[in-house]
């Protein structure tokens, strides 16, 4: 269906102006260019968001720029930036929400979809609701139970669970409203991302493309729960019939029985909105499983698999969609950040909306019609893809990056050239600052006879291949990290900062002409927007995931961010992409003038390695739990049982949960812990087995074999 707009663009600074020139007057312009019509009704309880004081949405605006227009924190004063206030939250799971705050009250999410409300002047903390997520959920949960935070709107606080519901909260009190079941709760959907406020509905996605279900985008009345409309992303059992059109055309890009193992295709991070055309821009996810001659026997595009999407508001009905990466292979989902703008394009300004894809390309499209307008690598190393066709924005598929069931070595990897870590856009210098990685090259060897099985990690990768194409991979150059300064109308590079680990957070982008962003060593950052000068820095005592905001509280500005480190890329703790700083999560805010101190309260792991704890077992037993930890544990407990400290590395075990292993493993006795019962695919001779490899790497644990070169792991996520 094609969607026609009569409306007048808006006129945009103009993008040509140098970027040495004064900023001033430029800045001006910019904040009002940010804002979008509905910003001043948006979320309540707040101020309207024309002079940047509050942060209500996701992005701060509907358009999910990430750009404030505050200017009391510059590059000229930054050096007296300084922490005012602190709050441990006691967590050693990843923090990944983008806090909001309205009436100097901050609302955000913690760890198993826990919900909080502080004082933004002072980090009290004003209430918190526990959803009370069942804990046996984790084990079909991707990538730690985390959660990217809240949506604000008429004084209730609206946020997902990692089981699927959709909760409102009185914004005062922390009270639920109402709470609704968004998935059929015995399929292993889950819910990580943020939800999205348009024209009085919650918007809300899932996850779970990893374990096999069928992705969709819903919306609720904001006020009632009651479900409004819900927009599936992949096509069902073609028996029962197709919900719509778009997924009956859809249909005929798959083959096979796809729909057994669900499709995939969920929309698990990425919504923006414009009011002025009344459509809301979502992203999907991967495929079941990862590969096209295991999920859809015979090839096809598999609409609308790793795609934007463009969604009528009042309805939910696709108006167009671009598939960035036709039948993907690769686990190239398209859910990255996607941030809308009008540019200066070729004489005339143009309604775009931009990704920086996983699979390393910078897109920007017609937001109206969905139209390809550009893509260029935004990164060096990209081996699946020779480029893009310059009309059609269709991929250049290189013929070495797919080869049916057999091995073949990809850039960039699964981790993607950029993944959800959110970037910003700076209208003044016109730029986007994109969190990069640079180099990363997997493994994919599809699992021969594989079969849908939604009690795993069910991406068909194989995980005990050996052969020449791993021992390649193992002697490749190791991935770095970047933050890189992306010109969108002229698709090239203007300026990166290289950094001492693979692994970075969100971004911010502000009027005072700075960027921040965090690392994964725990290093907080502050860059000149114009050339990318680090300009200030502070050790938040873990590493961090999650972007920064910026707000006024009493008339003065403050920065906020959660930090802690975990995720998919802290459970996994591929060898070779940290250092990483694990420890306990917290809340921090800083202001000009702040001289708080950080007490970062210890960690470490709970004694030496278990290497004095013997067990009777063959090197045949050995190499099975080998195969077995790589096909049930490697998520939680990383790559050859090395743990990112999110959960416990089992390596350092004790005597005592040695001797509960069995119980631990089959009878869920720490489920409590996030540890679930595997009693219905293991068997007592496997956990057996399990433990055997375990305590092997435990006595290897001082070995040469755990430097990186040589434990590289085949997989990165």
């Amino acid at each position: 269906m094609r969607y026609q707009s009569y409306l007048v663009s808006k006129n945009v600074s103009n993008h040509t102006i140098v970027v040495n020139m004064r900023l001033n007057i430029l800045l001006l312009l910019a904040g009002s260019f940010v804002l979008t019509l509905g910003a001043c009704r948006s979320s309540s309880p707040s101020k309207t968001l024309s002079d940047g004081a509050d942060w209500t949405m996701h992005g701060r605006t509907y358009d999910e720029q990430r750009f404030s227009p505050l200017n009391q924190i510059s590059a000229q004063n930054i050096g007296q930036l300084g922490l005012v206030w602190s709050r441990e939250l006691g967590t050693t799971r990843g923090l990944e929400a983008t806090p909001l705050v309205s009436n100097g009250v901050i609302y955000t999410t913690g760890e198993w979809s826990m919900a909080y409300a502080l004082d933004a002047k002072t980090g009290e903390i004003l209430w918190t609701f526990d959803p009370k997520v069942p804990r046996a959920r984790v084990r079909t949960i991707c990538c730690d139970v985390v959660n990217r935070g809240v949506a604000l709107y008429h004084s209730k606080v609206y946020f997902g669970t990692l089981d699927g519901r959709l909760i409102a909260l009185d914004a005062k009190s922390g009270n639920p409203v109402w709470d609704v079941i968004t998935v059929d709760q015995s399929k292993p959907y889950a819910i990580t991302g943020a939800p999205r406020i348009a024209k009085g509905m919650v918007l809300i996605g899932n996850a779970g493309s990893e374990f096999g279900v069928r992705g969709y985008i819903s919306a609720y009345d904001a006020e009632s729960g009651k479900l409004v409309w819900r927009t599936f992303s992949v096509p069902g059992d073609p028996a029962k019939g197709f919900e719509s059109k778009a997924l009956e055309s859809a249909a005929k890009t798959w083959h096979g029985q796809w729909w057994i193992a669900g499709g995939g295709g969920t929309p698990w991070d990425t919504i923006a909105y414009d009011p002025n055309l009344d459509l809301v821009y979502t992203g999907t996810g991967n495929g079941v499983a990862w590969y096209r001659d295991l999920r859809s026997p015979g090839g096809g595009d598999n609409l609308y698999l790793a795609s934007i999407l463009a969604l009528r508001a009042s309805d939910g009905e696709l108006v167009w969609h671009f598939q960035p990466t036709p039948g993907d292979n690769w686990d190239y989902d398209a859910t990255q950040p996607l941030i809308l703008a009008d540019l200066p394009i070729n004489g005339s300004t143009r309604k775009v909306v931009m990704q920086a894809s996983k699979n390393g390309f910078f897109y920007v499209l017609d937001r109206q019609t969905g139209q390809f307008i550009s893509a260029k690598a935004f990164v060096n190393t990209i081996t699946w893809a020779t480029g893009i066709d310059p009309k059609t924005g269709h991929p250049l598929e290189s013929p070495t990056a797919y080869d049916g069931l057999r091995p073949v070595l990809v850039s960039p990897s699964p981790a993607g050239a950029h993944n959800w870590y959110p970037m910003a856009f700076h209208p003044a210098t016109g730029l986007v600052y994109v969190p990069a990685r640079e180099g990363d090259t997997a493994l994919h060897a599809p699992e021969k006879g594989w079969k849908s099985n939604p009690t795993l990690v069910n991406i068909g990768n194989d995980p005990g291949y050996e052969g020449p194409v791993l021992a390649k991979l193992l002697s490749s150059p190791l991935p770095t990290g970047h933050l890189i300064a992306w010109n969108p109308v002229e698709q090239r590079e203007v300026w990166r900062v290289s950094f001492p680990v693979v692994e970075s957070g969100g971004v911010l982008a502000t009027a005072g002409n700075l960027v921040f962003q965090g690392r994964a060593d725990g290093m907080l950052c502050a860059y000149r927007a114009t050339d990318g000068k680090k300009l200030w820095e502070f050790d938040a005592g873990t590493g961090i995931m999650a972007p920064p905001v910026t707000y006024l509280v009493g008339g003065v500005q403050h920065l906020t961010l959660m930090v802690g480190w975990g995720g998919a890329t802290g459970l996994v703790n591929a060898p070779g992409t940290g250092p990483f700083k694990p420890g306990f999560g917290r809340i921090l805010t800083f202001a000009i003038g702040g001289h708080a101190k950080l007490d970062v309260p210890p960690f470490k792991h709970n004694g030496p390695p278990s290497a004095a704890i013997h067990m009777s077992a063959t090197p045949a037993t050995v190499h099975e739990g080998q195969i077995l930890y790589g096909k049930y544990c490697w998520y939680c407990h990383g790559v050859i049982a090395v743990a990112g400290a999110s959960v416990p590395d089992l390596r350092y075990a004790s005597a005592e949960t040695h001797r509960q292993f069995e119980s631990i493993v089959l009878q869920g006795a720490r489920e409590q812990q996030g540890m679930p019962s595997f009693k219905d695919a293991l068997n007592r001779d496997q956990v057996r087995a399990i433990q055997s490899y375990v305590l092997s790497r435990a006595a290897a644990s001082v070995k040469p074999s755990d430097t990186p070169a040589a434990g590289r792991a085949p997989l990165s996520r």
